[in-house]
C-alpha cells in the first residue's frame, strides 16, 4: 500500500511522516499516529498500516528524529534525547491538526516510540490525544528480565552507554541503529534504574503518574527486548490513567518477537479499532 511522504520542520530537524490513504467507506475515521522503535524506519510498519486501514482507521507513521527520512543523522554534534523525541510528537500532531478535524487521535508507540509517546503526554499535555496504545513497549529495567539473561542486560546496556560516551555517538553496532548520545543516555538510565530520567528539569516519573489518557497496553509473547514484566513496570507508573493490559500472540501460533508482530497484526489492528470506539467522541 502506497503512502504520501511528507515532512515537518522542527528545531533544525526534519521529521519524515508517511500518510496513508483514508480507509475506504469510512467517514471521519479515527487517526492512529504510529511512533516507531529505536532505529526502525517508518516504512517497516507498512503491514501494520495496511491492517489498521482495513480495520477502519486512518494511519500516519512518523520516523523518529535521526532515523529513516528524519534528520539530523546522529553524530557527535547531536545532543538530543528523550525530551526532544517527546516534543517531536507534538510537532507532528500540530502539522496534522487541520486534517484531524475533530477526529479521535490515538498514539500507537512501539518500544522507544512508546516511551516517547508516554513522555509526550506527560510533558506536553493530553488535550488533543484521545487514547494511547503501547505495543511491545517497556521500561528495560534489568531486574525485570528472567533467568540468567537478567545478569547480562545491565552490563550490555551500560556498555553501550559507555561506548557512546567515548565515541560521542552510538554507531549502531548490532543494536538500535545509529543513535544520538542523549537517546542512549536516557535509555541506559531507564535500564539501570527502572525509572525515567529528569527531562529539562522536570520529574518525568511524577508527570507520567498524572496522565489520564486511556491506555491499551499490549505485550508480545516471545519479545526478547521488552518482555511482559517490562510493560507491567511501565503500566504501574500510569497511576491516574485507565489502563487495559493485554498480551498478544500470533493467531496461527507462529513465533513472534519484538519486531515480527508488525507482520502479523491483523487481530491486533481489529483490537485497536475496537479500543478507538471506546474513546469519548471529540
Amino acid at each position: 500500500m502506497e503512502y504520501v511522504q511528507e515532512f515537518v520542520q522542527v528545531d533544525g530537524a526534519r521529521l519524515g511522516i508517511q500518510v496513508y490513504p483514508e480507509p475506504e467507506g469510512v467517514t471521519g475515521a479515527p487517526v492512529v499516529l504510529v511512533v516507531p522503535a529505536m532505529g526502525v524506519r517508518a516504512r517497516y510498519y507498512r503491514p501494520l498500516a495496511a491492517a489498521l486501514r482495513d480495520a477502519g482507521l486512518a494511519v500516519v507513521v512518523a520516523d523518529l528524529r535521526g532515523t529513516g527520512e528524519s534528520t539530523p543523522r546522529p553524530s557527535r554534534a547531536c545532543r538530543y534525547g528523550y525530551a526532544e523525541l517527546a516534543a517531536d510528537i507534538g510537532a507532528v500532531r500540530a502539522a496534522l491538526k487541520a486534517r484531524l478535524d475533530g477526529r479521535r487521535l490515538l498514539l500507537l508507540g512501539h518500544s522507544l516510540g512508546g516511551q516517547a509517546a508516554v513522555l509526550h503526554l506527560a510533558l506536553h499535555g493530553e488535550q488533543e490525544v484521545d487514547g494511547l496504545a503501547l505495543v511491545a513497549v517497556g521500561i528495560p529495567y534489568w531486574r525485570d528480565f528472567a533467568g540468567p539473561r537478567r545478569y547480562g542486560v545491565l552490563p550490555y546496556t551500560q556498555g553501550i552507554a559507555a561506548t557512546t560516551r567515548l565515541l560521542g555517538v552510538w554507531p549502531g553496532w548490532g543494536f538500535g541503529g545509529r543513535q544520538a548520545r542523549g537517546v542512549i543516555r536516557d535509555w541506559a538510565h531507564s535500564a539501570r534504574t527502572g525509572r525515567f530520567p529528569h527531562l529539562d528539569g522536570i520529574d518525568a516519573e511524577a508527570a507520567v503518574g498524572r496522565i489520564r489518557t486511556p491506555v491499551l497496553a499490549v505485550s508480545v509473547d516471545g519479545d526478547q527486548y521488552t518482555p511482559h514484566p517490562t510493560l507491567d513496570r511501565l503500566c504501574a507508573k500510569l497511576t491516574a490513567a485507565p489502563v487495559v493490559r493485554e498480551r498478544y500472540s500470533a493467531p496461527d501460533g507462529a513465533a513472534l518477537d519484538h519486531f515480527t508482530w508488525v507482520r502479523a497484526a491483523e487481530p491486533l489492528a481489529t483490537r485497536l479499532a475496537a479500543f478507538a470506539t471506546t474513546l469519548p467522541p471529540r
